[in-house]
């Protein structure tokens, strides 16, 4: 069953936070979508969930990469950046290796820009993220970053608890 939950991330440290709370918590085999514009923090959460993790590496977006793999924390993270790619380039990346664990060791895929997956595993993590930058206004509650976590399949993870 889908299970969706909406927060609102004050600021950069709140979601670089969002994304270690996971990382302390997520076991092997998990993959999360992460979907927003430039900007939203996508990869602010990614660099929380290294931390979650344990990982002691800079954590850099993978644009140019494709992917990043670190291996120091408590299990491994594999990164991913879909930007720049087309849809051939995305399905010939065989995604499938890192979420299966097939050829590389069971760990965390963390995959940005998702939303131009071509097709998906069967049990994931969305984090669409949003930022709002109103101009003077005087409630400043209403500016930011705002995350929505939606569980598909049956990934488990009780979204409650964040």
């Amino acid at each position: 069953m889908n299970k969706e939950v909406f927060l609102s991330l004050q600021n950069t440290p709140a979601t670089h936070n969002l994304g270690k709370s996971l990382g302390e918590i997520l076991p092997a085999g998990s993959v999360i979508l992460l979907e927003g514009n430039l900007g939203s923090g996508k990869t602010t959460f990614v660099q929380g969930l290294g931390t979650g993790l344990g990982i002691k590496e800079t954590i850099d977006s993978p644009t140019f990469t494709l992917i990043n793999e670190y291996f120091s924390g408590r299990i491994p993270l594999y990164h991913f950046d879909l930007y720049r790619l087309e849809s051939s380039e995305i399905e010939a990346l065989n995604l499938e290796i890192y979420w299966e664990g097939l050829e590389v060791p069971l760990g965390i895929v963390a995959i940005e820009w998702a939303e131009k997956l071509v097709y998906y595993p069967p049990n994931f993590l969305r984090v669409c993220l949003s930022f709002s930058n109103v101009e003077n206004i005087v409630d400043e509650t209403l500016c930011g970053r705002q995350a929505k976590l939606i569980s598909i399949g049956k990934f488990d993870l009780d979204l409650d608890i964040i």
